[in-house]
């Protein structure tokens, strides 16, 4: 596109490029937005070196034209986007990138894979969050995706509202909150389990979690009891019915005089399973595969669609993808929460409401790093912005 575009005249021409998902996946009323930070760090380190330029020079495809272009590559737009944390719909114009046809067009497979990645766990994470209410969810799921998507899974599972995260190079590149307890092979690697769990207390003190489950759940807490004394932290459930074993749980740690014990659970939960043991006693939760991306995790959808070039509105008519052509603006209106989007940038804003695009980059110059803590309280805030019954009907279908 590219290559044609310069050889026909036409790389120059003034676009307008827009991020958004034609509809939410089922089950879901709203989609978290999620990346933007990570989004505006990629796009000032993408450019086309020597060792690029000289291997698309090999494949032969591209002019000598193309190729000379590549090599001065910076992007000079515009870039307006939804804050990161906020909330979203289907047509929600959640990033504009204004430019030229070519610097624009190369920047699709950037911005979706981004965009749709971290957007997706953020989303996930919120619907976890807000089954598990105020008890803090752990992110667990690192071990079920690419190393460097487990990291950024993580920062977005934070600002989705998890509480902290077990991958310590989230923590350290982003400054999350760390969690985690001691795995079945280190209860495994002793002859006998209270000697585990007497080695781990003498390195972390009593106020560690114990993993309980490894033989027998029950004997499991006694030993944790004993190793730890009364003011054990927590023990973690991670098989069985989780139910019944954290109704169990609670009752020995209590006869045991244990009493300000938690009980965490954890093992592929979702929103559901997480909903399904609300009103039982369960002081925390691990999640991991749901979140990341996992078996049935639904996707953001996001597309980037051409919608102007040279101030004139352009629309795709095919059936079943029709766009709406124009640069668009939204709004978030407290009073209904709800979102109102205009195909006019230019008209007034409707009563009591608050623009949700933001300047993100100007004429090639991002604003400052983002906060991931002001991500999180953005989320928050939206949520709430839906009240509980809304932001609490999120039942998979």
């Amino acid at each position: 596109m590219l290559d044609a575009a310069l050889a026909s005249g036409m790389a120059d021409r003034p676009v307008v490029f827009e991020v958004f998902t034609r509809a939410l996946p089922a089950g879901r009323r709203y989609g978290v937005f999620a990346g933007l930070g990570r989004l505006l760090d990629a796009l000032e380190d993408f450019r086309f070196g020597p060792a690029e330029t000289e291997w698309l020079a090999a494949r032969g495809f591209l002019s000598e034209r193309a190729l000379e272009w590549l090599a001065a590559y910076r992007f000079s737009g515009d870039v307006l986007a939804y804050e990161e944390g906020e909330l979203y719909t289907g047509g929600s114009p959640v990033m504009t990138v204004t430019g030229t046809f070519a610097e624009t067009v190369l920047l699709e497979t950037l911005v979706l894979s981004v965009l749709n990645h971290d957007s997706a766990v953020a989303s996930a994470a919120s619907v976890v969050s807000a089954a598990a209410g105020d008890r803090p969810v752990i992110e667990m799921g690192g071990r079920r995706t690419d190393p460097e998507a487990a990291v950024a899974a993580a920062r977005a599972a934070y600002i989705g509202g998890l509480a902290s995260t077990s991958n310590l190079e989230a923590g350290r590149r982003y400054g999350l909150p760390t969690a985690g307890t001691s795995a079945h092979a280190f209860v495994l690697l002793f002859d006998e389990e209270r000697d585990a769990f007497d080695a781990q207390v003498s390195v972390l003190g009593p106020s560690t979690t114990l993993l309980v489950d490894t033989y027998d759940t029950a004997a499991g807490i006694r030993n944790a009891v004993e190793a730890a004394g009364p003011d054990l932290g927590a023990v973690r459930i991670d098989s069985g019915d989780l139910a019944v074993e954290a109704v169990r749980a609670r009752a020995l740690l209590d006869s045991l005089g244990a009493w300000r014990s938690r009980v965490v659970v954890t093992g592929d939960l979702d929103e559901d399973s997480i909903g399904r043991l609300a009103a039982l006693p369960v002081d925390g939760f691990g999640a991991g595969t749901r979140v990341v991306m996992g078996a049935g995790q639904p996707t953001s959808g996001f597309v980037y669609k051409l919608v102007e070039v040279g101030g004139r509105a352009v629309a795709k008519k095919s059936p079943g993808k029709a766009t709406v052509g124009g640069r668009k603006t939204a709004w978030r209106v407290a009073s209904d929460a709800s979102e109102v989007v205009t195909a006019d940038p230019a008209g007034p804003a409707p009563v009591g409401g608050r623009p949700l695009q933001v300047e993100a980059v100007s004429a090639g110059v991002r604003r400052p790093g983002a906060d991931v803590d002001a991500a999180r309280a953005r989320h928050s805030a939206s949520r709430l912005e839906l009240g509980p019954d809304r932001s609490l009907q999120l039942e998979r279908r």
